[in-house]
């Protein structure tokens, strides 16, 4: 009975090749859909779960209501961990990681064997406490886990780093210099297994803590915050009770009385303005996406939505392949009914029904397979992964046979149960039973898949607008023809050398030395400033204090607005300052050359104003900062010229070479460091985009199907129409103007939602393009053109159809 089952279901497929293909292609495409997105999630949620005692493990984090500005940050005082240790017994141990490169060690270095002369840029250090390793109880190739960072000035690096400057050694107590600084060889104390790709902790250098400290009173004082807290928890605490305890703790008993002793007028608010709660280790990448810790990590958001697709991909690809089935059931019916004629009961048609949906299931899966294998490099590039498919998994190949047998009956009882329904009697007078006549159902589907597509079409558009706008907004500054050189603090005291060398080059118009600048990847700080006088009876104003040279402005083509620029030549400017107009805004300063503002007790002349420029993120607003003589010379900033772009750079590489011989040259364009601020925006604007066409896709086999059932379901009307002489693009219109009528209610349906998606994502911008008319309309036409193309085949095909074929049983 089976291998009879088997043998129909083959011959229905060979003999509707169109449907069959039609069924199996989008069935294929969704599955493979599902499958990268399934990849996706599981990959996100694997996240940090390697930790053994992952369960106890938690960070410290701070949210912050401060003069309407809302966030979320992991930067506390370096004495705040070893204080929740000592004023909490439920807290086991705690350990610190702070990865700020604005302290010399942290980010990248330039870095080298003790013995070697060439220098080797590299990314990831981070200082860390020792007892954050037991902590995480990360696993050592080499050296001793328990003492591997507890002496000063020993780090501990990944094995791939171990393998790359020590092949085939124990490198343990051997010795590195970081940016060719000999007074600070650093000893190797361990190999760790390199960490793994789903964990936040993104490094191969772990730097110690132990003996450091970066300025005096730094590792007492509460009034800096520099560095992540991570605690592990004695078994069975109460973490909410324990998080709301250190809050109230450290906030009343260590913050308050510190910035009461320093004069600060914020104490008085900063219990409202902070709230300090507890992260275990396991959510922190998928729930930190509004959290400032300058690591990268997924969004429990893009979770739902990846998920939600999947499972409305699914959803459609088992309706149209209903619709599709049901469309066809005229050619199905007259086999039917001579089967319960001669005696077929409905059990044996339903199970033959199924069959044949178990068997399009089963060559969907092995085709989405395939699509899905094929199109996983272009899903890594689109969600920034490295994921492949786990063919080796002791569960990936049963799943896909379950799941193409739960699909294959989830999509085949619908057409099993109609298509059995058939009446012998009525099928073979020719008179066909189409079940129900509601098309509601069948209208509905059409009307919310192209709901969702224009959704996505206005989405795609917004968002790509939005891109244009922010990459082509005037910001302040020059960032064109700008080319950044890194690692340039290997050149110590040779390095204003350098800058004037490059200047006497043809091709160069500026030179600045500096690693303070307006893109990502630089350095940052946070400071407070009074105006003179001001200190114990005003609350400060948070701004940027940048290290800048003479060139700075000139380089950057920024404009001074009053005042004048620095000249070195003056020993005064030494500490004299330019700032920002948002500060001069700040402290109310409507004349603000010539006036004096005071920085933890020194006071500094403004000299000058510049015009305001965007140094952050277009999301957020301008900072206050500002802008001081001195030297910070691990990127030098050079101005060219434009034309031969080539040649310029060949020239610089050659200066380089004079000065650095053992080091190659490293450098970036601004344009491009600062496009790639906004990498997540263009990459949701690529996740928009393919799901757009996915969703235009689907909504087309579905209006495809729908034409088809339709067709089928008027082709006697249809022939009488014909023989009272309407002519082809008669019918065509008529049979097209209904699924237009869908196309504009769901363009009336999508328009206000899609409005309202993009205002509410648009809001995290500060500067941000106008939801225009147009992008609806461009979104509409698209669809309606689509809908014209994909029903105009089913209504061309119908109309040319011989009428006698259709009215010959009459």
């Amino acid at each position: 009975m089976i291998k009879n089952y088997l043998k129909i279901a083959l011959r229905q497929l060979r003999k509707q090749k169109m449907y069959a293909a039609i069924k199996i292609g989008g069935f294929a495409f969704s599955i493979a859909a599902c499958l990268l997105i399934a990849l996706y999630i599981r990959n996100e949620l694997s996240f940090d779960k390697s930790y053994p005692d992952g369960n106890r493990i938690y960070r410290v984090v701070g949210a912050y209501h401060v003069d309407g500005f809302d966030g979320k940050g992991v930067d506390w005082p370096a004495v705040m961990g070893r204080t929740v240790k000592a004023d909490f017994p439920e807290v086991e141990k705690f350990g610190r990681l702070m990865p700020n490169s604005l302290f010399w060690g942290a980010g990248s270095n330039e870095l080298r064997r003790a013995e070697n002369v060439e220098n080797t840029h590299e990314e990831g250090f981070a200082y860390a406490d020792q007892s954050l390793l037991d902590i995480l109880k990360l696993r050592m190739v080499y050296g001793d886990r328990a003492h591997a960072l507890a002496e000063p000035l020993t780090m501990v690096i990944s094995k791939s780093k171990a393998d790359k400057y020590f092949p085939g050694q124990n490198p343990v107590g051997k010795v590195m210099y970081l940016n060719n600084d000999k007074t600070k060889p650093y000893k190797i104390g361990g190999v760790m297994q390199d960490l793994s790709k789903t964990t936040h902790l993104n490094y191969d250098f772990l730097l110690t803590l132990t003996g450091v400290k970066f300025w005096d009173d730094e590792q007492t004082t509460w009034g800096a915050a520099n560095y992540s807290v991570y605690l592990l928890l004695k078994p069975g605490v109460n973490v909410a009770a324990l998080g709301k305890k250190i809050n109230d703790d450290i906030i009343n008993n260590y913050f308050i009385p510190s910035m009461q002793k320093n004069g600060d007028k914020n104490a008085a608010r900063i219990a409202d303005a902070l709230k300090m709660y507890l992260q275990n280790v396991k959510d922190i990448n998928l729930h930190s996406y509004d959290i400032h810790d300058g690591m990268q990590h997924g969004d429990i958001r893009f979770i739902w939505l990846f998920g939600a697709v999947a499972c409305f991909i699914l959803l459609i690809a088992c309706i149209n392949f209903i619709n599709l089935s049901t469309a066809k059931s005229a050619n199905r019916a007259k086999e039917v009914g001579l089967r319960k004629v001669v005696g077929s009961q409905r059990s044996g048609l339903i199970s033959q029904f199924l069959t044949e949906s178990l068997i399009y299931s089963f060559f969907s899966f092995v085709l989405g397979l395939i699509l899905a294998t094929v199109l996983l490099p272009y899903f890594n590039v689109l969600a920034s992964k490295t994921l492949t498919m786990p063919w080796l998994q002791w569960w990936f190949i049963p799943a896909v046979l379950i799941s193409a047998v739960l699909i294959g009956v989830v999509a085949g009882i619908y057409p099993a149960f109609y298509l059995s329904g058939f009446k012998p009697a009525e099928v073979l007078k020719g008179k066909l039973s189409i079940g129900s006549k509601s098309s509601v159902l069948r209208n509905g589907l059409v009307v919310f898949q192209f709901t969702t597509s224009i959704i996505l079409i206005i989405s795609t558009v917004v968002i790509y607008n939005q891109m244009q706008f922010i990459l082509n907004k005037k910001v302040g500054f020059e960032k064109d023809q700008v080319v950044m050189i890194q690692g340039t603090s290997t050149l110590d005291n040779e390095v204003k050398s350098f800058k004037n060398e490059l200047l006497k080059l043809s091709s160069v118009q500026s030179v600045s030395i500096s690693d303070f600048l307006p893109v990502s990847g630089t350095k940052r700080n946070g400071n407070e400033f009074h105006n003179e006088g001001k200190e114990k009876t005003e609350a400060g104003t948070g701004s940027q204090f940048w290290d800048v040279d003479e060139d700075y402005i000139k380089t950057f083509g920024m404009k001074i607005v009053a005042g004048r620029n620095f000249n070195p030549a003056l020993k005064t400017d030494s500490q004299a300052v330019i700032i920002n107009q948002t500060l001069a805004k700040k402290l109310n300063l409507k004349n603000p050359v010539g006036k004096r503002i005071s920085h933890y007790g020194t006071t500094r002349l403004i000299i000058g104003v510049v015009q305001d420029f965007n140094f952050e993120s277009l999301r957020d607003g301008i900072d206050p900062l500002v802008m001081h003589l001195a030297n910070n010379n691990s990127i030098v900033s050079v101005k060219i010229k434009a034309g031969d772009v080539k040649n310029t750079m060949a020239q610089i590489s050659s200066t380089w070479k004079n000065f650095a011989p053992n080091q190659p040259i490293r450098y970036t364009f601004m344009d491009e460091r600062f496009a790639s601020m906004y990498a997540d925006v263009q990459r949701m604007g690529r996740i928009f985009t393919t799901f757009a066409i996915l969703a235009i896709v689907i909504a087309c086999l579905g209006l495809f199907a729908l034409a088809a059932f339709m067709a089928e379901q008027r082709r006697k009307e249809i022939g009488i129409r014909k023989v009272l002489g309407a002519t082809v693009s008669n019918i065509t219109t008529l049979l097209s103007m209904n699924f237009l009528k869908l196309v504009f209610l769901a363009i009336i349906i999508a328009s206000p939602i899609a409005w309202w998606a993009m205002t509410k994502w648009l809001q995290d911008f500060t500067y941000r393009t106008p939801i225009s008319w147009w992008m609806f309309a461009l979104a509409g036409i698209v669809a309606i053109l689509i809908a014209l193309v994909t029903v105009s085949y089913q209504s061309i095909k119908a109309a040319l159809t011989n009428p006698v074929t259709s009215l010959k049983s009459e």
